[in-house]
């Protein structure tokens, strides 16, 4: 079973080929984050999480579902993030969760697709993004003949700091935007139809729709860009002024 969390399309694009290449079910998980829904599930094929990196880790709102949910039958479990460039030491961390929950680890596969993070960078246009996705797309085709032939993934090799960057730098980054959230940043334009996409999409029910039907957010944001990269009106604003933002062309 592939069980999946994607914010702004690049994993969910990754989960869906790699269900597709392996012909089994995909879930996406984003309704049992968001209503803290450990219950457990059971699959007689390979278990494979894919998820978007967050400063040099998996989600840590995945990671810390993982460990609550009980995965029943097969003991085997693939990961793969995808990421812009890198994941740093976040094998170590999965492996740790595998072997917490008893499960055989067989590898970290990554994946490299389009930056998403327009809060601090700029993102490639439409045509550069589908580029990027299709240099992407023999990777992707590998992990999902491994996963189907049981095979394990490659082991990633370890760069100069990636320890420090997953271990250091993640918690502080997760502190950080813990007391400052970005979205207090975020504004509604009068574009906004009050479709309540945004209030559906948000893994931690941060966005509630008010009797105006305009949004509102409530300091619980984890930055997965979701609410604002998947309104259909293009209405939701960072900071003053309107920003290029990506969502996966691919989706």
């Amino acid at each position: 079973m592939i069980l999946y969390f994607s914010g702004t399309g690049n994993s969910e694009y990754v989960a869906k080929r790699i269900a597709e290449t392996v012909e089994d079910e995909c879930l996406n998980i984003t309704g049992r984050l968001k209503s803290s829904d450990y219950s457990g599930f059971s699959s007689d094929r390979p278990w494979v999480v894919v998820a978007p990196t967050y400063a040099w880790q998996a989600p840590r709102i995945v990671r810390k579902w993982l460990i609550k949910t009980r995965l029943m039958g097969e003991k085997r479990i693939y990961f793969v993030l995808t990421c812009e460039s890198q994941v740093g030491d976040a094998a170590g961390y999965l492996k740790a969760i595998a072997e917490h929950k008893k499960l055989t680890y067989m590898g970290l596969g990554k994946v490299v697709m389009p930056n998403n993070y327009f809060i601090l960078s700029k993102v490639p246009d439409r045509e550069k993004a589908l580029e990027i996705i299709a240099g992407s797309e023999e990777h992707i085709n590998e992990l999902a003949y491994r996963i189907k032939n049981g095979e394990a993934f490659d082991e990633l090799k370890l760069r100069f700091g990636d320890k420090a960057k997953s271990k250091g730098v993640n918690k502080g980054f997760n502190s950080w935007f813990g007391k400052h959230p970005i979205d207090k940043k975020f504004s509604v334009l009068g574009s906004c139809i009050g479709c309540g996409k945004c209030e559906r999409v948000c893994p931690t029910g941060n966005v509630v729709l008010g009797e105006d039907r305009k949004p509102a957010w409530n300091g619980n944001c984890i930055q997965c860009l979701s609410c604002i990269s998947r309104c259909p009106e293009n209405a939701i604003v960072y900071g003053k002024k309107q920003k290029e933002k990506y969502f996966c062309p691919k989706i």
